[in-house]
């Protein structure tokens, strides 16, 4: 059996994902570009955690593992104290330690690094097959480790490593789970050992937790035609409604029995759906729409996180506000577009603060789609700028929240897939302007934005300019689009 850590971690969470990743590759969703993303992330995160162990030597990657494993024993044997990537191979169980530090008297610690904020059981899990593999090949192990990030740690002027990453040892939750790798190892091989038949098992929470699981379409939509709006959107996966509907073999709403006992919102969820019929409550909308008085601000924030904070003040996985689109709608029906696009590699806060005292009066009715994230946004730059502080939050006093109609069930129509976030909205209400997203180059969405802004730096001044104009076009059409879902409100009642 030839097994990764990687490969083990996925065998844990479910083997038929393992089967199909060694047998059947081809049926897996290949990663979108937020996992990219991950992928980068971790990376970077890796190289920079070596720092806390100086002067070590790295095992250059390459699909020779025999050469990285004897490379491996060669620093070992020259006394060298940490080595990055340490490989390993115990009957075909490979594995690369992050980083292995070796003792004077011999024994090793592990060192496993993470770009996570916390200690997930997926990783001791993953940390427990380095220590089986090492120990098995004879090794004295000190302590097991997880090096994770701090989401406290605030950078001041300089990056302070050592507050940066927290060292979390797990040596006694590893040593709690060798006694059963060997037997579970036995089951992955037993597994694998059918190269023709994938095994079968049915689909469940190990689908979501402790990841999206690549195989979740072929599981899920190919194999069992279970559609994208389904009982498992109405009834939380694993909940004792959800069991007793999938095991009679009911996946799709409109076949769950009329008699089946269910709470009142999932009872008016599933009623609104087999309906077909849209619901509207004239009234409330109209109650809504009056308490907006002109000119109206339609606003949109777009941000993006660092794993490792570049700017003095700022924190892991801070939200970062880069860009905003500004829509002025005068009573008149007149439109004003106003946008700010900050600079890359430059902390964006304080100009993207200024700029929006200059763009939004202090007394004007502003509009959000799900404000909160607006608002946590204006409050943060509030906080860190004194004197727009005033400013700045009479701007989240006078906020109004675009998502209550449908949040509230005001408005209420079966493709919205009893969804009110604007994801769903927006085509059922406006599906012209659904449209044009898919028509947009670069970026379509608040993901691709995210991870276009992080990552201008490493683009040629034309890529740069091109990329700009895609952010800019991308989050003008997210402001156009509360514009047009208010207006077909107004044109209910």
């Amino acid at each position: 059996m030839n097994l990764s850590k990687s490969l083990y971690t996925k065998g844990i969470q479910c083997q038929k994902a393992l089967w199909l990743k060694k047998y059947n590759k081809e049926v897996l969703t290949p990663p979108d570009d937020s996992a990219l993303a991950r992928f980068e992330t971790g990376n970077v995160v890796g190289d920079l955690a070596c720092e806390l162990f100086p002067n070590g030597i790295e095992i250059p990657y390459t699909t020779n593992f025999d050469e990285m494993i004897k490379q491996t024993a060669k620093y070992m044997d020259d006394g060298i104290k940490y080595i990055y990537e340490a490989t390993f191979n115990f009957n075909g169980i490979l594995v690369l330690v992050d980083v292995l530090e070796i003792h004077e008297d011999g024994r090793v610690s592990i060192y496993e690094v993470k770009s996570s904020s916390s200690v997930k059981d997926i990783y001791v899990h993953d940390t427990s097959i380095q220590y089986y593999v090492l120990e098995q090949l004879g090794f004295s192990i000190v302590s097991a480790n997880v090096v994770h990030i701090n989401s406290s740690y605030v950078r001041g002027d300089i990056l302070e490593l050592e507050e940066l990453f927290i060292i979390a040892d797990v040596s006694e939750e590893v040593l709690a789970l060798q006694e059963n790798i060997s037997n579970t190892l036995k089951e992955f091989e037993t597994t694998l050992e059918d190269k023709t038949n994938e095994p079968n098992i049915d689909i469940g929470k190990h689908c979501h937790n402790p990841y999206v699981c690549d195989a979740k379409d072929y599981c899920w939509k190919t194999q069992r035609a279970i559609p994208e709006y389904s009982i498992f959107n109405i009834f939380n996966i694993g909940s004792k409604k959800q069991v007793e509907l999938y095991s009679q073999g009911i996946t799709k709403i409109e076949d769950i029995p009329d008699d089946f006992v269910m709470t009142a919102n999932q009872a008016q969820a599933v009623e609104n759906y087999k309906s077909k019929e849209t619901f509207i409550n004239k009234e409330k909308i109209k109650e809504f729409v009056d308490t907006l008085t002109y000119p109206i601000y339609h606003l949109d924030f777009e941000t993006f996180q660092q794993a490792i904070p570049e700017f003095k003040g700022i924190s892991p996985y801070q939200q970062i506000p880069f860009q905003y689109s500004l829509h002025c709608e005068h009573e008149d029906g007149r439109l004003e577009h106003k946008e700010y696009l900050a600079q890359d590699g430059i902390d964006p806060r304080e100009q993207i603060a200024k700029r929006l005292v200059e763009d939004i009066p202090s007394d004007v009715n502003v509009l959000a789609y799900n404000m909160s994230f607006e608002k946590g946004v204006i409050k943060k730059l509030a906080d860190l700028y004194p004197e727009l502080s005033t400013h700045l939050l009479s701007i989240n006093e006078n906020m109004k929240d675009l998502m209550i109609p449908f949040q509230k069930k005001y408005y209420v129509t079966p493709s919205m897939n009893g969804s009110y976030s604007i994801k769903y909205v927006l085509p059922a209400l406006v599906p012209e302007l659904a449209k044009a997203y898919k028509e947009l180059e670069g970026v379509q969405n608040g993901s691709q934005a995210m991870n276009a802004f992080a990552n201008l730096g490493k683009l040629d001044e034309v890529s740069k300019s091109k990329m700009r104009i895609s952010l800019i076009e991308y989050c003008k059409l997210d402001t156009l689009a509360m514009v047009k879902i208010l207006e077909k409100l107004k044109g209910i009642y």
